[in-house]
């Protein structure tokens, strides 16, 4: 069945990076866009980032775009979320999908920032 396994969470400071990785298992990884979103507490998930099969296609929330990066490797099955320059409001849990609306998502990882 599909599995969805996130890492890489963290407290880091304002102004820091990191880098989440999603590893897939039991669909064809390489055939398929994949997502990431994020929860806040008291908010709806919040789409994030986009990755087409190839990483051809990027698309970027306005909220995160030029300090977020998506990325994969297909030869690991593995989707990744390169982080820089957090503030307090990308706190979260980030969970990657293989759909837009994350129905189909892994158990989340929790980012914090804050000094």
């Amino acid at each position: 069945q599909v599995q969805l396994v996130e890492s890489g969470g963290g407290l880091v400071q304002p102004g820091g990076s990191l880098r989440l990785s999603c590893a897939a298992s039991g669909f064809k990884f390489r055939d398929s866009w994949m997502y990431w979103l994020r929860q806040t507490p008291g908010k709806g998930l919040e789409w994030i980032a986009t990755i087409s099969s190839f990483g051809s296609v990027r698309n970027y929330a306005d909220s995160v775009k030029g300090r977020f990066t998506v990325s994969r490797d297909n030869g690991k099955d593995t989707m990744y979320l390169h982080m820089k320059q957090v503030t307090a409001e990308d706190t979260a849990v980030y969970f990657c999908s293989k759909n837009k609306a994350g129905n189909i998502r892994g158990q989340g990882t929790q980012v914090t920032v804050s000094s």
